[in-house]
């Protein structure tokens, strides 16, 4: 995999809009300005790809004009990362316009979360490393402040040169929705709840290495099957990694989709790590049940030795269990 060149002060950083666009929205767009604001404080040129404001309607019909922003912005060898303004649920409609050679040949700095799960994959498909993190209008536009440990990590992470960076869980948590069509709650703090458990090792010694490969499990399916759902010895030695979305996502719908990734042979791949333990697909099942409700669950034969980690979502705010 092609790691691409850190991010600098000064460095020309793209805002897109590959799936949903909200951001182009009138009611909206104040969250829009202001994550941009925040980008430029944090002392990036900060530009926005010509298709990224033009609304809903717009976007959703244009998935080629999304994806023309996209390549744009990855060829433009002025641009040094690439952020999104939001998710959505639509980004894998940009697949038959992506150029794999030209992302290959020009890595840059791309992050995002969510439905950008999508566009992880490509870059996965591509050969980059991609960061899946905060967005423009979500993590960058934070009601009043940006929160100091995304903060601490965004220079951490994108800016500093220190290789060794160890990720420590947040103290504080929210979950607290402040409508954003109301431009006054920008100068709200939103309610933060103190963290009492950290990671969570529910199985096993809790250390591991490896790379990361994942995303948001909600839109797992849409991949399957296609170009860039990778190949089961892709995920050779690989730490799977999951969230939710504040779709809420049932239960009974989160095990039919484990269960596929099982009879991929995914599990089978993953468990090739140096594991201490050996594990049964009806323990990670009630491990995870204990995190987002009961599961109804039939005892599996096959025994995995694997690494897991789990990032429960509410609203996109994350608590992590490993």
């Amino acid at each position: 995999m092609i790691k691409p060149k850190k991010l600098k002060k000064g460095d020309k950083v793209a805002i897109v809009s590959l799936s949903n666009g909200l951001a182009g929205e009138k009611m909206f767009r104040h969250r829009y300005e202001l994550g941009k604001k925040r980008l430029e404080k944090l002392g990036f040129n900060v530009v926005t790809m010509k298709n990224a404001l033009k609304g809903i309607e717009y976007l959703y019909n244009h998935p080629e004009k999304r994806a023309e922003d996209f390549m744009e912005a990855i060829l433009d060898k002025d641009i040094k990362g690439i952020i999104c303004n939001i998710g959505g649920d639509d980004t894998i409609r940009l697949l038959p316009y992506i150029d794999f050679k030209a992302i290959a040949n020009n890595p840059k700095v791309f992050m995002g979360y969510s439905d950008t799960t999508i566009n992880h994959f490509m870059m996965q498909k591509a050969g980059v490393v991609s960061y899946y993190g905060p967005a423009v209008m979500t993590d960058f536009a934070e009601n009043n402040n940006m929160h100091t440990y995304t903060l601490k990590y965004i220079n951490e992470v994108l800016l500093e040169n220190s290789e060794d960076i160890v990720i420590k869980s947040s103290d504080k948590w929210t979950s607290e929705y402040l409508d954003w069509a109301i431009e006054e709650n920008n100068n709200i703090f939103r309610k933060m709840n103190e963290e009492k458990y950290g990671y969570e090792v529910l199985q096993g010694d809790g250390t591991f290495a490896g790379e990361l490969l994942g995303g948001c499990v909600d839109v797992f399916p849409m991949m399957v099957g296609t170009k860039i759902w990778p190949k089961k010895e892709e995920w050779k030695n690989k730490i799977l990694f999951l969230e939710t979305s504040e779709d809420e996502i049932k239960p009974l719908y989160l095990q039919y989709i484990l269960r596929n990734l099982v009879a991929q042979g995914i599990f089978e791949e993953i468990s090739r790590n140096n594991s201490t333990e050996s594990l049964k697909m009806r323990h990670i099942m009630k491990s995870i049940s204990r995190c987002i409700g009961r599961l109804p669950l039939r005892q599996e034969k096959k025994t995995y030795q694997y690494y897991i980690m789990w990032i429960l979502d509410i609203h996109h705010q994350w608590q992590y269990y490993l």
